[in-house]
């Protein structure tokens, strides 16, 4: 297996479990938040959708999905154009609402799209391109898309679990 099917195989991973994060769940469950400054289920699928688009983006010399499919439009956030979630107050998290499961898969499956097909033209030498020079040591691009994959794993069982806290409640 060549680090490329790995890394394709993860984000795959992704793209699972946040469909079953968020399908069949209503508004209400969507924007709940657990308790006053936690994050919600939907923030937390955009946020990690939005930090896929903007790191797989820019890694790659692309422009970003949530830019160029309209789907900031769709959401229609009151948020700055290029905010991926990074560091959001809990008055920022609470902006963050959806009406259906739908805008977050479609904008999470339109990134995924993105992100594996340029994966799938990578080989091994260019996991060890520098695309990040502002850290010390300077980021490779397989340490970004490891970190991405880390990240949006994390999140999406985050959204897991508040799914589950919030069937719990209601049985």
């Amino acid at each position: 297996m060549h680090a490329k099917d790995i890394l394709i195989d993860g984000f795959n991973r992704i793209q699972e479990e946040v469909h079953a994060a968020v399908e069949g769940l209503g508004p209400d469950d969507l924007n709940a938040r657990p308790a006053e400054d936690a994050n919600s289920i939907a923030w937390l699928v955009w946020h990690l959708t939005r930090v896929q688009d903007d790191h797989v983006a820019d890694a790659f010399g692309l422009d970003q999905v949530w830019l160029t499919q309209d789907w900031e439009k769709r959401f229609g956030l009151d948020l700055p154009r290029h905010d991926t979630g990074y560091g959001h107050s809990s008055a920022k998290v609470a902006r963050v609402r959806v009406d259906s499961p739908d805008l977050l898969t479609g904008y999470y499956d339109a990134v995924h799209a993105q992100s594996v097909g340029v994966l799938r033209g990578l080989a091994a030498k260019d996991l060890e391109r520098i695309v990040d020079e502002r850290w010390d040591p300077p980021v490779s691009l397989g340490v970004r898309l490891v970190s991405v994959l880390g990240d949006d794993l994390e999140h999406v069982g985050q959204a897991a679990y508040v799914r589950g806290l919030l069937q719990s409640a209601a049985s």
